[in-house]
């Protein structure tokens, strides 16, 4: 029996539904359209809603409605969707059980994270499960926080290591199991030079006439800053934007402004910078992040339980 086969018979209540076609209602509201939907899945975007209205005709209700020149879901799609969700979850469950042989994790593990936690926590995972679990392929993708979900979501990566986040799903959302790993402060960094580079820790707002260099808007580090000077009192007057973090230190060091940057980001140590803490302690949280159900899989186990080992020793 083939893996779509067994799942297929798993909701036979009533009605065979084609889990395909529940496949598509899910990532239509995943990524918000059927454009970007039947994109992902390889579909045209008249076949994923033809997918979808089949569906709604094996139900016996209507999954889309007009909404100016496009479709939406509707109260039927979303409620469907809860079921699905839980579906989803009790296959990766099932699968669990499945493959547990009891002996050593073993096979890929495909594990994903934005650049700075690739380089500070998942570069030494994958070190350390080489010696302590020589059975587990470690594969690391380097992903923006956003395509973390949807490799989780399209099951192409099994772990993530993702930002909280005010525009990423919410910690209850069906779909993912979202754990805190660490929090990863903030430090302003001046040129050392700087009068509050002498400081052993700075108020932000004494930063207040300072020009800034911030991280480009919509980044979850530019919204940071904002916060953080906010909090503080003040808008930052913006002088510069850049995306990486040793361009940022590289533009402190030549005096073009001063910026926030988290302790977890590595600056280039020959630079003429210097690290002072902040007042209030802005902080960013780091959280795990695996498909609803897929923490209890003995290969991520073991890599969360040596992510819980790795944290407290890099900040």
């Amino acid at each position: 029996m083939s893996r779509l086969t067994f799942r297929t018979q798993l909701l036979s209540v009533g009605y065979m539904i084609d889990l395909r076609r529940l496949r598509v209602l899910r990532a239509v509201a995943h990524y918000g359209t059927v454009t970007a939907a039947a994109r992902a899945l390889h579909f045209t975007p008249s076949a994923a809603s033809q997918q979808i209205r089949q569906l709604g005709r094996e139900l016996g209700v209507d999954l889309l409605e007009p909404h100016g020149r496009r479709v939406r879901l509707t109260p039927a799609a979303r409620t469907l969707l809860a079921h699905a969700d839980a579906i989803e979850a009790r296959w990766e469950q099932a699968e669990i059980e499945l493959r547990a042989q009891g002996d050593e994790p073993a096979g890929p593990l495909r594990v994903c994270g934005f650049p700075v936690a690739v380089s500070t926590l998942l570069a030494p995972l994958a070190a350390a499960l080489r010696t302590s679990r020589p059975r587990l392929t470690v594969r690391i993708v380097e992903t923006e926080l956003r395509d973390s979900f949807d490799l989780l979501f399209e099951r192409e990566a099994d772990l993530a290591i993702v930002e909280a986040a005010s525009d990423t799903p919410p910690p209850n959302d069906a779909r993912f199991d979202q754990r805190p790993l660490l929090d990863d402060p903030f430090d302003l960094v001046v040129p050392d030079d700087h009068p509050l580079a002498r400081l052993r820790q700075v108020d932000l707002a004494d930063a207040a006439g300072e020009g800034w260099i911030v991280p480009l808007p919509g980044s979850t580090c530019h919204a940071h800053t904002l916060t953080a000077c906010g909090a503080a009192g003040f808008t930052p007057a913006i002088a510069h934007h850049a995306l990486a973090w040793d361009a940022i230190a590289t533009l402190v060091a030549h005096r073009l402004g001063v910026a926030l940057v988290p302790r977890l980001a590595h600056l280039p140590p020959h630079l003429p910078v210097v690290r002072v803490s902040c007042a209030g302690n802005p902080t960013r949280r780091l959280l795990t992040c695996t498909r609803r159900g897929g923490h209890e899989h003995p290969a991520v186990a073991a890599a969360l339980e040596e992510l819980r080992r790795i944290a407290p020793t890099v900040v």
